[in-house]
C-alpha cells in the first residue's frame, strides 16, 4: 500500500465532509482495524498452554507477590505506546512485569480472606463470554444470555434447597446484592424515596437497618450508599459463637419504635468474615414478620455449602426470607466475579430500578425479562455462561464432595491446634474457616498480639502460604480460610510447618528483646 493510498471522505458532526489523514486509512484497513487472527490464535494457544501449566504446577509460584510498593508502576511507561507493538513483547511483559506482582489466589495455599479458585470450566466459561463480548441488559440484546442466567441461577437455587418463587440474578459482587438488596427493602416501604428522595422530608422517619456486630462492611456501605446515614446501622451482640443475638435484636427494634424510628430491614449472615459464625436465619425471619422488617440473608461465603446434604441446616428457614446473595465465586470454582441475588419480591427489587428511556424499549413488552431493570447497571456481562459450565461439569454431587472435603480439612487442621501445645482455636469451626492464634503460657494479652501479627507477617513473605487476621475481642487472631479446588493435605501441612517455624523464630526474636 503506497502513500499516496486514497483516504476516505467522511462526514463531520455537522455533515460536513472531512478527509481522514492516509495514515489513518491504512490503520482501519486490513483485518477490519484488529491484528490478524493468525496472531491471535497463536497468542491464545499458547496462553491456554500456559495457564494449565500455571494451575497444574502451583507450587512454582509464591503464593504473595514477591515485590515494594512501587516496583511494579516503576516498569511501566509513564503514556501509552504511539505505535503498535507486538503481542509477543505484550506478552514477554505480562510474565516478567506483572507476574512477580501477583499474589495468586489461584493458588492451593491461599488461605486468606475468603479462598477463591478459578476452575477450568470456569475459565473456559470466561473466555467464551470475552470473545461472543454481548451486552445482557435486554433480552433482545442476547436472548440465550438472558434465558441462561435465569435458568442457572435456578439451578443454583434447587441445589440450595430453596423453595420455589425466588426470582435470581447474577451481580458482580455480594457488596453489590446487598446494596440492591436494601434498595428494594427502602421502596418496598413505601416512602416513594424514589421520586422524593430523603433531603428535606418532614415525613421521613430515621430508617434503621440490623447486623450483626460481625456482619461485613458491605452493610455498612449499601446504607451509606442509599443515603440511609452510617450512624443508623444498628450493630447487634453476637453470643459466644460470635453468632447475632435475637434478644439483643429485638430490644433494639423495640427502643428504635419507641423513638420513632423505622426498623427498615435486617441482615442475618452465614459465615461471617471474621470467624464463619451462622446467625440463626429462623429466629431472624420471625422477627422480621413481628416488626415488619426486610430481611437480607449474607450468604456470601457460606450459602453454597447448602448444596451439601447434610450442611441444609445453614439456610433452615430461608424461604421466609426476602432476599438472599451468595457468591460463586467464593466457594463455588467460578472465577471472579460473579455474585448470585435471590428475592422472594422481585418487584420492588424492580420497582427501586427501572427506568426504561425510548431507546431502550423492544417490541417483547412485559412478556420478557429485561434484566437492566433489577439493578443501576446498563450495561451486564455474560457471567452466567462460566457458572452455568462449572455446575455441570462438577454436577450436584462433585461439588458436594468437594466443599465437605473443605470442611474436613478445617477440622482436621482444628484437631491439629487443639493438640499442639501455646495453640488455640479460638473460635468454633462451623465450615473451612479456622480461626486461632499463637498463645504462649508467660506472655501477655498485649505481646501475643505482637506475636500473632509477626507470625501472620513471617508466614506470607516466606511465599508457602498467605493467611489473614482478625481480631475478636481486641485479641489478633490468625484466619485459615480453605476454599479452593485444588487445596490438598499436603498443603494444609506445609502452612502448619511454617506456622510452627515462624512461631520459633519469632519467640526466639522476644526472648532476646525480653533479655
Amino acid at each position: 500500500m503506497s502513500d499516496s493510498f486514497a483516504a476516505p471522505v467522511v462526514p463531520d458532526s455537522l455533515g460536513a465532509p472531512v478527509q481522514l489523514p492516509a495514515k489513518a486509512a491504512r490503520l482501519i484497513d486490513g483485518h477490519h482495524g484488529d491484528i490478524s487472527p493468525d496472531e491471535f490464535r497463536r497468542a491464545a494457544h499458547a496462553a491456554v498452554d500456559w495457564i494449565a501449566d500455571y494451575l497444574e504446577h502451583p507450587e512454582r509460584q509464591p503464593v504473595k507477590a514477591q515485590v515494594a510498593p512501587g516496583e511494579t508502576s516503576a516498569q511501566l511507561p509513564l503514556s501509552a505506546p504511539e505505535q503498535p507493538e507486538s503481542l509477543d513483547d505484550i506478552v514477554r511483559d505480562f510474565h516478567n512485569v506483572i507476574m512477580p506482582g501477583i499474589t495468586h489466589w489461584n493458588h492451593p495455599s491461599f488461605f486468606g480472606y475468603f479462598s477463591i479458585s478459578g476452575s477450568y470450566p470456569g475459565i473456559l466459561g470466561e473466555l467464551f463470554a470475552a470473545g461472543l463480548n454481548v451486552n445482557n441488559m435486554l433480552w433482545l440484546t442476547s436472548p440465550a444470555a438472558t434465558e441462561l442466567e435465569l435458568r442457572t441461577v435456578d439451578w443454583l437455587r434447587q441445589l440450595m434447597g430453596l423453595g420455589d418463587g425466588w426470582f435470581g440474578e447474577i451481580t458482580d459482587t455480594a457488596s453489590i446484592s446487598t446494596l440492591y438488596a436494601l434498595a428494594a427493602a427502602r421502596e418496598a416501604a413505601g416512602f416513594d424515596v424514589r421520586a422524593q428522595g430523603l433531603s428535606g422530608r418532614s415525613d421521613m422517619p430515621v430508617l434503621r437497618v440490623y447486623a450483626s456486630e460481625h456482619a461485613h462492611s458491605s452493610v455498612d456501605k449499601a446504607v451509606i450508599t442509599l443515603g440511609l446515614g452510617h450512624n443508623n446501622v444498628v450493630k447487634i451482640p453476637v453470643d459466644a459463637s460470635y453468632r447475632m443475638r435475637p434478644d439483643a435484636l429485638r430490644a433494639a427494634i423495640e427502643q428504635d419504635r419507641a423513638a420513632g424510628m423505622y426498623p427498615l430491614a435486617i441482615v442475618a449472615t452465614v459465615g461471617t468474615t471474621s470467624t464463619s459464625s451462622v446467625d440463626s436465619v429462623r429466629d431472624a425471619v420471625a422477627i422480621a414478620r413481628e416488626f415488619g422488617c426486610w430481611l437480607h440473608v449474607d450468604g456470601a461465603y457460606g450459602g453454597p455449602a447448602a448444596i451439601v446434604p447434610e450442611m441444609r441446616w445453614l439456610l433452615d428457614g430461608i424461604d421466609g426470607a426476602d432476599s438472599l446473595v451468595v457468591n460463586p465465586h467464593k466457594w463455588l470454582f467460578t472465577p471472579v466475579d460473579c455474585s448470585v441475588l435471590y428475592t422472594r419480591r422481585p418487584e420492588a427489587l424492580r420497582s427501586a430500578f427501572s427506568l426504561v428511556a425510548e431507546y431502550l424499549r423492544t417490541p417483547e413488552g412485559d412478556s420478557v425479562v429485561n434484566l437492566m431493570d433489577y439493578g443501576v447497571q446498563l450495561g451486564r456481562r455474560f457471567r452466567s455462561l462460566k457458572l452455568w459450565m462449572v455446575l455441570r461439569a462438577f454436577g450436584a454431587e462433585g461439588i458436594a464432595e468437594r466443599l465437605r472435603f473443605h470442611c474436613e480439612l478445617a477440622r482436621e487442621f482444628a484437631g491439629t491446634l487443639h493438640y499442639e501445645g501455646d495453640w488455640e482455636i479460638s473460635a468454633p469451626v462451623p465450615l473451612s474457616l479456622v480461626c486461632f492464634r499463637y498463645a504462649p503460657s508467660g506472655t501477655t494479652e498485649a505481646q501475643r498480639n505482637v506475636i500473632n501479627t509477626a507470625i501472620l507477617e513471617h508466614v506470607n513473605a516466606s511465599g508457602v502460604a498467605l493467611l489473614s487476621h482478625t481480631k475478636l475481642e481486641e485479641r489478633v487472631v490468625l484466619r485459615l480460610a480453605i476454599g479452593s479446588v485444588r487445596t490438598q493435605r499436603e498443603h494444609i501441612e506445609q502452612t502448619w510447618a511454617a506456622l510452627r517455624t515462624a512461631a520459633r523464630d519469632v519467640m526466639s526474636q522476644h526472648s532476646d528483646q525480653q533479655r
